[in-house]
């Protein structure tokens, strides 16, 4: 690849090179809602994030002169393998120029690494898995996107496609603009549904936090297991997500289904912090409260970020007495809409 190199990162100058590359990749595309940095370097950092308990990664930088034109990460999940007995590679964390010959050499770089891991094939974009950032957008560019949802620019399929990549699945994301009202027939259906003798739906209980975010792990690797590229959250995994998140949780917005006093489902739905990462730009630093103060009232939208039902109850109608109980709240509230 002439006038390409690939460096391998180990830390220090590469490491802040491969954070900072996005801030010039997306500087012409508006919608891009950065990430806080200080995130993505605890999420790529084995010693601290969870997931490189049971992972092993590698990062590469593609620079043309002195210019980082690319970068992109390869990765081995274990546990996943283990778990669909494949010999999986994934490469993700992956953002680049409009430059073919980087892209081409920085998925060869991978390819030939997770080769010599013993890896058979490569699945991506996971970043670095379907439990945390994953998939490509190939339409709807000109909407900003939700917490934890993917944004790229609307080159990147054509530039991974010519490194040989085939579209594997298609990933949908639905919106539901404040003019939304359910229909009659939900009405009727979820009120027959939630009269069934032994049905229930309890709100989340924040002091009992450790508690429910277990019991959310245990529904959710029990209800998501048969899902394409499922991998089980590991216990510390779940801890990280409970530490990083209860001061955006809404409790009203966290609640569980019973079927005859057991588990049967969960809903999580976090606060869209998107417009606050925005106005952040990276980073917190001291200005991020007052910015917070400011601008919090822009936080007015909703992500259902997680959502199961037990194998043994889907045969109850619960999307409906769950999607029906999400309208009602948002409603009362009136924030959100």
């Amino acid at each position: 690849m002439a006038g390409i190199e690939i460096i391998a990162v180990e830390g220090g100058s590469g490491l802040k090179a491969f954070i900072n590359l996005p801030w010039s990749t997306y500087a012409e595309y508006p919608n891009w809602v950065p990430p806080l940095k200080k995130e993505v370097l605890r999420m790529l950092d084995p010693r601290r994030h969870p997931f490189w308990e049971f992972s092993e990664r590698i990062l590469f930088l593609a620079r043309r002169g002195t210019e980082t034109v690319g970068r992109i990460a390869g990765i081995i999940d274990h546990h996943y393998n283990q778990f669909h007995n494949e010999k999986m590679g994934i490469w993700g964390f992956f953002e680049c120029a409009d430059d073919p010959d980087a892209a081409s050499a920085l998925f060869s770089s991978v390819e030939m690494w997770v080769r010599q891991k013993g890896m058979s094939f490569m699945r991506g974009p996971l970043s670095p898995s379907t439990n945390y950032e994953l998939g490509m957008l190939i339409e709807g560019f000109n909407y900003p996107p939700a917490l934890m949802m993917a944004y790229n620019p609307p080159y990147y399929p054509g530039l991974v496609e010519s490194c040989g990549y085939t579209k594997e699945k298609d990933l949908l994301a639905f919106l539901i603009n404040d003019d939304y009202h359910l229909p009659e027939w939900m009405d009727r259906l979820s009120e027959r549904i939630s009269q069934k003798k032994g049905i229930r739906i309890r709100p989340s209980h924040p002091k009992d936090a450790n508690a429910e975010f277990a019991l959310i792990r245990e529904i959710y690797n029990d209800s998501w297991s048969d899902n394409w590229g499922f991998v089980p959250l590991s216990d510390n995994e779940m801890r990280d997500i409970q530490k990083n998140v209860m001061e955006f949780v809404d409790p009203d917005m966290v609640f569980f289904i019973y079927y005859e006093d057991e588990p049967a489902a969960f809903c999580v739905i976090f606060p869209d912090i998107n417009p606050l990462l925005k106005r952040l730009n990276g980073q917190i630093g001291l200005t991020g409260l007052l910015k917070y103060l400011i601008y919090r009232r822009e936080i007015n939208g909703l992500r259902l970020l997680m959502f199961g039902i037990k194998e043994k109850f889907r045969q109850l109608g619960l999307p409906m007495l769950a999607f029906h109980h999400i309208y009602e709240v948002v409603r009362k509230k009136k924030k959100y809409l």
